[in-house]
């Protein structure tokens, strides 16, 4: 699925932070995001202000105002509250669950696009929609319908570890499964993985 990957800013405060932001993309085509580069394969693409209040129900405020730039919206969670639902209950996902990711995702944006491509409400790939029958990613129906038969399928696949049926939405399932069923040691994806589960456990 979502082939962007962002690391949570080191520092962060409630007043407003200049950060260095780097993109790396790997063999794989998964695009990475994050304010400490770790070699000179990332590079760096802008230099924005973060303010941490407007962000703050987010999430990750880096995702947030940096990746996604825009806000979650409570407008937006209770109109695709009965889609969500009703995918939830049809696929047997614990909505909750769904609430998470997709706030993790988009903030509810169903206009959302990633720089690498990912769209709508549960940021489907091109190739991800494909295999999930999704037809037009940008309608809510159709994506909220194939990110949560992926998610079925992660969760399937790694059992009782919701921790790798996370990180594979993140990271997708070949980079769990090659790092013998754990959570890559990508910083990213470690974040990505405590952030979901941080909405799904509120």
């Amino acid at each position: 699925m979502l082939k962007i990957t962002v690391v949570s800013l080191a520092l962060l405060s409630s007043t407003q932070v200049m950060a260095d932001v780097y993109k790396y993309v790997d063999a794989g085509g998964h695009v990475f995001y994050t304010d400490e580069p770790r070699n000179k394969l990332y590079k760096r693409i802008i230099k924005t202000p973060i303010h941490p209040p407007s962000v703050a129900s987010s999430g990750s405020p880096f995702m947030a105002a940096v990746l996604k730039r825009h806000t979650f919206s409570g407008v937006n969670k209770a109109k695709y509250n009965e889609l969500i639902e009703d995918a939830a209950q049809r696929h047997q996902v614990d909505a909750k669950l769904l609430h998470a990711v997709i706030q993790t995702e988009s903030a509810y944006n169903s206009t959302a696009i990633s720089s690498a491509g990912a769209a709508g409400l549960m940021q489907l790939m091109p190739a991800t929609a494909q295999r999930f029958g999704v037809m037009n990613r940008n309608d809510p129906d159709q994506n909220v319908e194939g990110g949560t038969r992926y998610l079925k399928y992660l969760l399937t696949l790694f059992g009782p570890r919701l921790d790798l049926a996370i990180a594979a939405y993140n990271a997708g399932e070949n980079a769990v499964i090659k790092h013998n069923n754990t959570i890559p040691p990508y910083r990213e994806t470690q974040d990505y993985v405590r952030q979901v589960l941080a909405l799904y456990k509120q």
